[in-house]
Formats: structure tokens, sequence, C-alpha cells
């Protein structure tokens, strides 16, 4: 089965710019930094050389990674998407049922998450079983720090601003 990852036009763009920046910046900058830790001399107590040679294998494995997710990438607008039940690009109101505490979750791509802002990934194990549940339903999710049960409130449509890294 083909791997899909989807992903906001904002998300997809994130990691091509992500990709320039690592091809004309960073490793160009570190292929100089070994360029001259190597006319340092002795490779073998050569610092410079080593973390230089170390950070070149960190961005291209990173570029590897970006690859394979631009590769899988299948940009979706969660404006096409109907959000009468939870999907992807849904806001999701929840009440927790133990605690009456309200809270809001965006389900996003993987990419895209940032749990702090309430952006949760679609395949994070909360946003993976409140997919396809409606407004009304109470859920029992099981999470990481234990189970809990919710409500949902409203679910809707509601444009994110992403913030730039």
């Amino acid at each position: 089965m083909e791997k899909v990852e989807p992903m906001t036009l904002f998300g997809y763009e994130k990691l091509q710019a992500e990709v320039r920046d690592l091809k004309n910046v960073k490793r160009p900058r570190t292929v100089k930094d070994i360029e001259e830790a190597l006319e340092h001399g002795d490779l073998k107590e050569n610092a410079e050389y080593h973390a230089a040679k170390e950070q070149q294998r960190l961005i291209d494995g990173r570029l590897a990674d970006l690859a394979e997710l631009i590769g899988c990438a299948k940009i979706v607008n969660p404006l096409d998407l109907e959000h009468t039940k939870v999907s992807f690009g849904s806001t999701i109101i929840l009440t927790n049922l133990e605690t009456d505490d309200v809270v809001t979750y965006t389900i996003v791509g993987g990419c895209e998450s940032n749990p702090d802002m309430g952006l949760i990934s679609f395949g994070s194990p909360l946003a993976k079983q409140l997919l396809g549940k409606r407004e009304g339903d109470e859920v029992k999710v099981k999470l990481p720090n234990g189970a809990k049960e919710f409500e949902i409130e409203e679910i809707k449509y509601q444009e994110i601003i992403f913030e730039c890294d």
C-alpha cells in the first residue's frame, strides 16, 4: 500500500522551503567548513572537521527524509471537505466528561502539527480516534497518558494562521 501524507498547501510549501534552504544555504556552508577544516591538517584530532562532517551527515539525512515526505504528499484543501464529521482540517471543540474542561484541536498534516497551538497531526492517537465522529458523540479515547472521555461539542472549519519559523 502506498503511503500518503495529507497536508495543506502551506505545509507543502514549508517543506519545499526547507529543502531549498538546506540545499542552497546550509549544505554549501557545511562543505566550505569541511574544506577549511581540511586545511588544518591532521584529521584524527581535527574537531572542526569531524563537527562539519557530522553536520553534513545530518543535513543529508534530513534531505532524504524531506524527499520521502514530499514524495508522499497529498495536498488537501480543508475547504473542499465537509465538516459535518471530524476530518482533515476540522476544528473540534471537546469537553472532557470527567473534568468539564473544554479543549479545541484542529487536525492537520504531520509537518504542520503543533500541539501547543492546538494543531494535532491526523496520525496522532487522539486524531485517529476522532476521525469520522460527529457532533454530540461521546468518545472514549486511549492516549499515552491514559484513557479520557470527551463529548464532541462542535466540528467546524476554521482557517488557521500558521506561524513561519
